[in-house]
């Protein structure tokens, strides 16, 4: 029955977010970082 309770914990994670999402407070993310490649360098 161990199977069981890590469905359960990995259902109950996924509650949390979405709850989470609908309340307005997601989880922190990352920012993206632009980084420049060279590609659009005049000439």
């Amino acid at each position: 029955m161990d199977w069981v309770e890590k469905v359960l914990e990995k259902l109950r994670e996924w509650v949390e977010r979405v709850i989470d999402a609908l309340l307005g407070n997601p989880q922190p993310q990352p920012a993206p970082i632009p980084v420049e490649d060279g590609s659009h360098r005049r000439r």
